[in-house]
């Protein structure tokens, strides 16, 4: 759990997103990851606090239903809205990894068609899910490793080569100011890089709905939140902190940070050893992808917020109709990205990233509402407690919705915010379509057992 926890967080993101975020805003891009970073550890307290002591399939898809128990009108909206948002979320990056997996994979075989090694990686993944929930753990545990190990093994010598204990070479912090100094365009830039670098963070929070599918679910989230916790920060901070210092953040080499920082060091062999860590990256995102929009949208049955006929399970305990169902979408929208690429996949493309952060925001509403209750009716469940509640849960969300609303003034991301509110907007107009339905028809699905799973890891 440990090590599916830290693997939903290093993403291909990291690897090739961060530098970006370094390009924009230079050294000080530091301190972009520095302010996500501190937002999202927050959060996953908020998980864990919840997870432990609610553990469920759907996790703060249940949350979010029963933070509001005492107005269940608002309760089903805040459910319904952040089961399907992060459901939208994990499909898309099904696709995004697809097609991102197919270009690193082009890099060794470049006369095969790029839609047919996406289709091939699709094909693969589905099957790792559809097998059974422990070849998903397994496939993920060392995807995973693969990811960590190379992030330990690239701070352990970019730190020895900074620091001068490299053979040949000195102490070498001088890119951090020789360039135009620390913050060479001013402190926007650095909220802008913050904005975008939430995307990078996101996917620690599938630990809390993989838990429930394991022996001990209690002690396995407490366990690994409390990992992405310590090592998340030094992870994303420490290793693009080693990358300004190896490579001129205004040099055209930034836009392959750890590619250039390995060549900085006179490591041969540096872009076949970052294309197949960046290739495992996109594996593993899209094996979880996969993964958590099917969990999600299992738990959406359970309460009539999806198609009943998406909640049969395998004889293996798999949701195999609400992995295919996930794999389709994932499918069309590869398609999308060939055949309208600048229409109906950028549509996807922009939307998911502002998708991503009103589920946040929906989550630590939850565990406000929720730890309030849990203290009166039933505190003996609060085994891993927010930090410096209330105040914190609040720091939290004024700096999600300061993103949100920062994403108003910065030209590049006015886009995506709109096109993220449009998304919302189709889910509130389904919402209203799903009530329509269910106040006409004589068959209202009943809910079921919140605490249902599936299998065990």
């Amino acid at each position: 759990m440990t090590m599916i926890a830290l693997g939903g967080v290093i993403g291909a993101g990291l690897f090739v997103g961060s530098g970006v975020v370094i390009k924009s805003a230079g050294p000080a891009a530091v301190l972009s990851f520095l302010i996500t970073g501190l937002l999202v550890v927050l959060v996953m307290r908020m998980l864990g606090e919840m997870a432990v002591a609610l553990p469920t399939v759907g996790s703060f898809y249940e949350y979010a239903r029963e933070a509001w128990r005492d107005r269940p009108a608002v309760g089903e909206l805040a459910g319904f809205l952040t089961g399907w948002m992060y459901w939208y979320f994990w499909v898309i990056v099904v696709a995004l990894e697809a097609v991102a997996g197919a270009d690193l994979v082009r890099f060794w075989l470049p006369d095969v068609p790029t839609w047919a090694i996406s289709l091939v990686l699709l094909v693969l993944l589905t099957l790792t899910n559809l097998i059974s929930v422990k070849s998903f753990g397994e496939f993920e545990f060392w995807f995973a490793s693969i990811k960590v190990a190379a992030i330990v093994v690239f701070l352990f010598l970019a730190g020895l080569y900074v620091l001068g204990m490299w053979p040949g070479a000195s102490v070498t912090v001088n890119n951090l100011t020789a360039h135009g100094g620390f913050a060479p365009h001013g402190f926007v830039p650095v909220l802008t890089g913050a904005v975008a670098a939430t995307g990078f963070y996101f996917g620690a929070e599938i630990v809390t709905i993989a838990a429930a599918e394991t022996a001990e679910p209690q002690k396995a989230v407490a366990k690994a939140t409390n990992s992405v916790i310590t090592r998340v920060l030094v992870f994303y901070v420490g290793s693009v902190l080693l990358v300004v210092c190896l490579v001129p953040w205004n040099s055209t080499a930034i836009s392959t940070p750890y590619v250039s920082a390995l060549n900085a060091m006179g490591i041969p062999a540096a872009a076949q050893i970052m294309n197949a860590v960046v290739l495992t990256a996109v594996l593993s995102a899209l094996n979880s992808g996969l993964y958590a929009s099917s969990r999600m949208l299992f738990a959406l049955t359970k309460r009539g917020d999806a198609p009943k006929s998406l909640a049969k399970l395998s004889r293996n305990g798999v949701p195999v109709r609400a992995i295919l169902f996930a794999t389709l979408f994932g499918y069309a929208a590869v398609v999308m990205s060939y055949v309208s690429p600048d229409t109906v996949f950028a549509f996807l493309v922009n939307s998911y990233g502002t998708v991503a952060i009103f589920v946040y925001i929906l989550i630590a509403i939850s565990q406000l509402r929720l730890r309030a209750r849990l203290e009166r009716e039933a505190p003996e469940r609060l085994k891993v407690r927010m930090w410096a509640y209330p105040y914190l849960t609040y720091v939290a969300i004024v700096g999600m919705i300061g993103i949100v609303v920062a994403m108003a003034f910065i030209p590049d991301q006015r886009t995506p915010l709109l096109l993220g509110v449009a998304s919302l907007g189709i889910l509130l107009l389904a919402y209203r379509v799903r009530q329509h339905f269910r106040k006409h028809s004589p068959l209202v699905p009943q809910a079921e057992d919140p605490q249902t799973s599936c299998n065990e890891l």
